[in-house]
């Protein structure tokens, strides 16, 4: 989609035009070796669906399915990947050097209306020869994808943006996430104060406080990114952008009464039934 040496456009209006990070344009393959990306594939299939495996039974399964890893490699390649295990651990309070840590306000909360609660998180995405990383941002209520985006760096410039974006839709009430650097930035968190949300900041570990976000990532990798294995960037970026349209737009979910996120969202009459009433900001 983007045409170098265009006449009237230069690369960096193209790529605002159509929400492409330029570190997501000029992206190179990874130096993993085929053997790395091999098991960070197992690894990340192995993950989505046991998230409790931390590094020593990620390498013990890898050995009983016969490769040969010692647990410094899978470490190093969980971390690479962005992955840990869910479980309660000690000291959950104690900030990262630097970046103030929110306290978890969900617990107990109902969620009754579209901006009550958003949330963000990011994971691995695969490809043939390498692997880049989506980050979301998801309204609790009705599951709607407010915001997405692609990069090959965990870097903070992507989540700022996803932000960004998703906060020209207004703005809600609480707004959670993980313990992640690019989270718990003075970028990210000064741009959601300032926009007028409260900041609720998940136990570290603990995957089940940021359920709705986790729930779409096995949705994506198992209705999307596992079927797919895509050849490029362009053809992820592409087709993720079909994926979550068809999310949004069509994708009927049990717990939202067989009704779609948009449906729920933005409010409509669907099939007589009355959905929650509100107009698209």
């Amino acid at each position: 989609m983007i045409q170098p040496g265009h006449s009237d456009l230069s690369i960096v209006r193209q790529c605002e035009l159509i929400g492409l990070p330029r570190s997501t344009l000029y992206y190179e393959p990874v130096g993993e070796s085929p053997a790395n990306l091999e098991l960070m594939r197992r690894m990340d299939e192995q993950y989505t669906l046991m998230p409790y495996y931390g590094s020593r039974r990620m390498t013990a399964w890898l050995r009983r399915v016969g490769h040969d890893v010692n647990r410094k490699r899978v470490s190093r390649l969980m971390r690479l990947m962005g992955l840990e295990a869910i479980y309660p651990k000690p000291d959950l309070s104690k900030p990262s050097p630097g970046h103030k840590i929110y306290p978890y306000l969900l617990r107990g909360v109902q969620i009754v209306r579209r901006d009550q609660v958003w949330s963000t998180d990011i994971t691995y995405i695969r490809m043939r020869g390498g692997f880049l990383y989506l980050v979301a941002i998801i309204d609790w209520h009705s599951r709607y994808v407010l915001a997405w985006e692609l990069s090959n760096t965990l870097s903070m410039d992507f989540c700022l943006a996803t932000l960004e974006r998703a906060l020209r839709r207004g703005c809600p009430e609480i707004f959670n996430t993980d313990q992640g650097s690019q989270f718990t930035s003075e970028a990210f968190t000064s741009l959601l104060l300032a926009a007028g949300a409260r900041i609720s900041m998940d136990g570290r570990g603990r995957a089940l406080d940021n359920i709705f976000i986790e729930r779409l990532w096995r949705s994506v990798k198992y209705e999307e990114v596992y079927p797919k294995d895509y050849e490029s960037v362009a053809v992820a970026l592409a087709s993720l952008a079909a994926y979550f349209k068809l999310y949004n737009t069509e994708r009927l979910h049990q717990s939202l009464g067989y009704r779609t996120p948009e449906e729920v969202y933005f409010g409509a009459r669907v099939a007589g039934l009355e959905v929650l009433s509100g107009e698209r900001p």
